[in-house]
């Protein structure tokens, strides 16, 4: 059932970027790292801007951040920050807990600056619809296999219904931030904003995104954005 075009609905996203990205092996964080002269972040944001339909961004910083307010795209109209938490859940709902207008809400990795406008608006495209959210997602093409925690292999899993959940994922500002309270409440570790909905009954629907929307994790995958980024002439 579509929505009153009228009356637009309102969409803010939040960028949970408090992390240290240790396993970067570098001397700042991950999302401050350069590519062809931009940050990582820089080129996260800038994709959320050019959506007209992202009224506001929201950039969840780790208390000590010292590179944010160095970047000229921190002073932009449109974007916010505020201190995020040690968790992705605490950054989150740090986010959540400006005040604003919005009924959906956007959640996208800092290190994720590969998205695709049309990624993007696909995902968006749920809000017209009576879902309670979306999660951009691969299907998984890799063999998977079960192991114990000395890494022997216990058994290959059967990946016909598996898929690797990417960012960025959208939810219904209210039920989200309900679920998030409720799994802080009771200490439940999760790794993403689906997963909340999920041990409460919510079931999001799975849109398929883009392999170039890659998580920046180790060294080897600068290379990996930096030839994605060409490829959009985004650089």
């Amino acid at each position: 059932m579509i929505l009153n075009n009228k009356v637009p609905p309102k969409i803010i996203a939040i960028v949970p970027a408090s992390g240290m990205g240790t396993r970067m092996k570098s001397s700042i964080p991950k999302q401050y790292i350069k590519i062809k002269g931009y940050t990582i972040l820089e080129y996260t944001l800038k994709t959320l801007l050019l959506h007209p339909a992202i009224t506001h961004i929201i950039v969840s910083l780790n208390k000590s951040d010292n590179y944010f307010y160095k970047l000229s795209i921190s002073s932009h109209l449109r974007i916010t920050s505020v201190i995020g938490g040690k968790k992705r859940i605490n950054s989150v709902l740090s986010g959540l807990s400006v005040k604003t207008n919005a009924n959906w809400v956007i959640i996208h990795d800092a290190v994720r600056p590969c998205l695709k406008y049309q990624d993007l608006s696909k995902l968006i495209d749920v809000v017209h619809t009576k879902l309670i959210g979306a999660v951009l997602a691969r299907p998984v093409s890799d063999t998977i296999k079960y192991s114990d925690k000395n890494k022997t292999v216990l058994c290959t899993i059967n990946r016909t219904n598996l898929w690797h959940a990417l960012t960025p994922q959208l939810f219904q500002i209210h039920i989200l931030k309900n679920c998030l309270y409720k799994i802080i409440k009771k200490k439940i570790d999760i790794t993403d904003e689906a997963s909340a909905l999920e041990y409460y009954g919510y079931y999001p629907v799975l849109i398929l995104g883009s392999a170039s929307n890659i998580k920046i994790t180790y060294p080897e995958d600068i290379a990996l954005a930096e030839f994605y980024l060409k490829r959009f002439h985004v650089i």
